[in-house]
């Protein structure tokens, strides 16, 4: 794990496409998506329905890992507000238990705005922790420092030919957002207008491997 400076803090971008606070040991997540197949299904597309399953086995992988004591889902942490009530008992049980072990706080985005109030865990529109504040969807005119989720953000590359894309971070001076960590979820291009827009000119793409952190200006 490579450790970076941010808002005078140590964070480290996980390949997993988590963001880790060690001195917090605190594990920042965006945009879950969990029961996104099962919302597909209701629609008539039917898609794998392993997808919640996945995700939540991943997280607590991290966590166990790690020796994660705090948890802050960055919102859209279901595909819709119903999404809950769809979780199967083995999920329901994997989701139970990793709010049993840390300090889970939910932050609602626009798929997940109505949490149910059983749910577990604090819900939050948003939240400041050691001068960080945590939302849904970064504001391009916030001056505070601020990690959001939202967008999904991949950086994409022309490798030998052919196009190669991964789930990356997004960084700015006083911005950073989180790529999607749901096992069912697509991504936008790290250097799309909309993320631009949001972050500023001087955003970087942040791809963390095993022992190294690289860094690609999105601006040119």
């Amino acid at each position: 794990m490579v450790p970076f400076s941010f808002a005078g803090q140590s964070l480290v971008a996980l390949h997993d496409a988590a963001l880790f606070w060690p001195s917090r040991r605190a594990l920042l997540v965006a945009d879950l998506h969990l029961e996104k197949a099962s919302a597909f299904a209701r629609h008539g597309q039917m898609l794998p329905p392993y997808d919640s399953f996945a995700t939540l086995a991943a997280l607590t992988a991290i966590v166990e890992r790690l020796g994660v004591r705090e948890v802050w889902c960055l919102g859209d942490s279901f595909h819709d507000s119903a999404g809950t009530d769809r979780l199967g008992t083995g999920e329901r049980a994997m989701l139970d238990a990793l709010m049993a072990t840390t300090r889970w706080t939910w932050i609602t985005g626009n798929h997940d705005a109505a949490l149910p109030p059983d749910l577990g865990g604090e819900v939050r529109i948003e939240a400041e922790i050691d001068g960080i504040l945590l939302r849904h969807e970064a504001d391009p005119g916030e001056a505070q420092p601020e990690i959001s989720g939202h967008f999904h953000p991949k950086y994409r590359v022309r490798l030998r030919g052919r196009h190669v894309s991964r789930r990356c971070f997004v960084a700015s001076a006083r911005k950073i957002i989180l790529p999607a960590f749901g096992a069912l979820t697509g991504g936008l291009d790290a250097a799309h207008p909309e993320i631009r827009r949001s972050m500023g000119d001087d955003a970087e793409a942040l791809v963390p491997l095993a022992n190294r952190l690289l860094r690609y200006p999105i601006a040119a």
